[in-house]
C-alpha cells in the first residue's frame, strides 16, 4: 500500500537527522583539518602549489582613487574634444552630477624604450617605466569608496571577508620567524577601516599588523611598547612560559579554539619582535644616498618615502605582504589641478625610488610591487566650476605592477576613446587577485578555507589569471 506523505516524513525523520549529523561532522572534520594545517606555527613557511615567481608583495595603496586619464591612460580624443558632451552612455550609478568632457590639464610624454605615455604628474615613475607593467583595463563593481576599497582588499564589496594579505600569509606563511607575516604601514581607518587588513574568519594569526595610522608622522611609524624597561628579558621569558602553560591547559579543556591558539602564538611572536622589530624600524643604518633616493630628505616626500623605505626593509626581513597607504587624498570631485599635483609630488619620487632600490639589491625579481587605488575617475567634469573635478569611476582604473614575474615595459588593456570604460583585455579585481596569487605560486581556486558550511576563497567563484602579463 502506498505511503501517505505524512507517514513517509514520520518514518524517514530519523534518516534526515542522520544526514544532518553527517553534514555537521563532516564540517567539523574539515575545519579540524584546516586548523591542524595551520596549528602550532601558523606563520611557518609553507610550500606553494607550484613554483612561484614572487616571494612577497609590496602594495602601495592610493586611497581615494587617482584619475587614470590624468596619470597613465593617455587619451588624445579627450584632449581634442574638451568641453563637448560625452558621446556614450554614462553609468547609471554615480556619486553626483557630472558635465562635459574634461581634458587633462597635464601633458603626457613617452618614456623609456617602451615608449609608454606618462603624464607630467609622474616624471620619476616615467624614468623607471621600462620596469613597470601598466594595466589600463582594471575595473571593479562598486562606485562607493567603502565598498570599492573592501572589494579591492578582500574580493567582496558586500560582506566582511579576509583581506588579501591574510589569504597570502595563510597560504604561504612568513619567511621571518620574528616578525608578522603581514604588515600595513599608516593604514587608513575610514571606508572599511580594519576590515581592509582583517583576517575575518581565517585564524587571527593571519591578520595584518598596523604600524601607525593615517596621519602618523614618519618618525613615529613604529610598533609601540617593544621595550620593557621594568623587568629583564629573562623574567619576561619566564612569565611568558607560565602564561603559555596556563593557556595550553585552558585550550586542552576547551578543545579546538583557533582564537585561543592564535593568542598563544601572538604572545610568543610579540616577545621575539622585541629584538627584531627595532632593527627593521631603525633607518639609521641607511645611507644618505638611499634616503635621498626615496625623498626622505625633502619635506613633501618624507612621509611616503619613509613608508616605502620601511617596506623594503620589511621585505628584506622576510615579511610576506607589506602595504603602504597614501591616505585618502585622491578623491578630487573638485580642485583636481591643485590636489592631484600635490598628491603626485608626494609619492612620485618614493615609488620610483622603491623600484630602483629593489632592483639594485636584486630583490625586484622576486618582489611584486603593486600601485593603485580603489577606482579611477570620470573623463567628464564635476565640481563647482564643472571644470576642475572628476567623479568616482569603477569602470576604468589603472594599476601598476613591477617585478615578481610580471612583464616589464608593457601597457596592457585598453579603455574606450575617452577613458570611461575598460573595453579590451578587461581585468576585474577578481582577475587581479587571481594573477597576484598565481605569481606567488598559489592557485586561487585551491587556496580555500572551510567556514559556515562551505569553502571560501579570495576570488569567490570568479577570477582568471591574466597570463598575457606574465614574464
Amino acid at each position: 500500500m502506498p505511503l501517505t506523505r505524512r507517514e513517509m516524513l514520520r518514518r524517514s525523520s530519523v534518516g534526515f537527522g542522520s544526514l544532518a549529523l553527517t553534514g555537521l561532522l563532516d564540517e567539523y572534520s574539515r575545519a579540524e583539518t584546516a586548523a591542524a594545517r595551520v596549528g602550532g606555527a601558523p606563520l611557518a613557511p609553507r610550500v606553494p602549489h607550484f613554483a612561484p615567481r614572487a616571494k612577497r608583495v609590496i602594495f602601495m595603496f592610493m586611497h581615494g582613487g587617482p584619475s587614470q586619464v590624468d596619470t597613465f591612460d593617455y587619451k588624445p580624443l579627450l584632449q581634442r574634444d574638451d568641453g563637448k558632451p560625452y558621446p556614450g552612455q554614462k553609468p547609471r550609478v554615480v556619486s553626483g552630477e557630472t558635465f562635459d568632457l574634461l581634458a587633462s590639464p597635464w601633458e603626457f610624454k613617452r618614456y623609456g624604450k617602451s615608449g609608454i605615455h606618462v603624464s607630467d604628474l609622474f616624471p620619476h615613475v616615467g624614468s623607471v617605466i621600462d620596469d613597470i607593467c601598466v594595466v589600463n583595463s582594471v575595473h571593479g563593481s562598486n562606485s562607493r569608496h567603502g565598498a570599492a576599497l573592501l572589494e579591492l582588499h578582500t574580493g567582496s564589496d558586500t560582506f566582511v571577508r579576509p583581506s588579501m594579505g591574510s589569504w597570502i600569509t595563510y597560504g604561504l606563511g612568513s619567511d621571518s620567524r620574528d616578525l608578522p607575516g603581514f604588515v600595513t604601514i599608516s593604514p587608513t581607518l575610514g571606508h572599511g577601516g580594519l576590515n581592509a587588513w582583517s583576517s575575518s574568519f581565517l585564524p587571527a594569526s593571519y591578520q595584518g599588523t598596523p604600524i601607525g595610522i593615517s596621519g602618523t608622522p614618519a618618525p613615529d611609524l613604529k610598533v609601540p611598547f617593544l621595550e620593557n624597561t621594568t623587568i629583564s628579558r629573562r623574567q619576561q621569558r619566564l612569565e611568558l612560559e607560565q602564561i603559555e602553560r596556563l593557556n595550553r591547559e585552558h585550550l586542552r579543556r576547551r578543545g579546538k579554539d583557533d582564537d585561543l591558539e592564535s593568542r598563544i602564538a601572538s604572545f610568543e611572536l610579540a616577545f621575539r619582535m622585541q629584538r627584531e622589530m627595532p632593527l627593521v624600524q631603525d633607518l639609521g643604518s641607511e645611507s644618505e644616498a638611499t634616503k635621498r633616493l626615496y625623498g626622505i630628505d625633502q619635506e613633501h616626500t618624507k612621509d611616503f618615502g619613509w613608508q616605502c623605505l620601511m617596506a623594503r626593509r620589511f621585505a628584506e626581513a622576510g615579511v610576506r605582504f607589506i602595504q603602504v597607504t597614501h591616505s585618502y587624498k585622491w578623491d578630487q570631485h573638485d580642485d583636481l589641478l591643485r590636489d592631484h599635483t600635490k598628491n603626485s609630488a608626494e609619492v612620485d619620487k618614493p615609488i620610483a625610488g622603491l623600484i630602483q632600490d629593489l632592483k639594485q639589491r636584486g630583490l625586484l625579481e622576486d618582489t611584486l610591487v603593486w600601485w593603485g587605488g580603489e577606482f579611477g575617475r570620470t573623463p567628464v567634469g564635476q565640481g563647482a566650476t564643472r571644470r576642475d573635478g572628476r567623479d568616482h569611476n569603477p569602470h576604468a582604473n589603472t594599476m601598476l605592477l613591477a617585478g615578481g614575474g610580471v612583464k616589464a615595459g608593457l601597457r596592457y588593456g585598453k579603455t574606450d576613446d575617452y577613458g570611461y570604460y575598460a573595453v579590451e583585455d578587461k581585468v576585474h579585481f577578481h582577475d587581479l587577485h587571481a594573477t597576484i596569487l598565481h605569481l606567488l605560486g598559489l592557485d586561487h581556486e585551491r587556496l580555500t578555507y572551510f567556514y559556515g558550511g562551505r569553502e571560501f576563497r579570495l576570488t569567490d567563484v570568479y577570477g582568471r589569471v591574466v597570463t598575457d602579463i606574465l614574464a
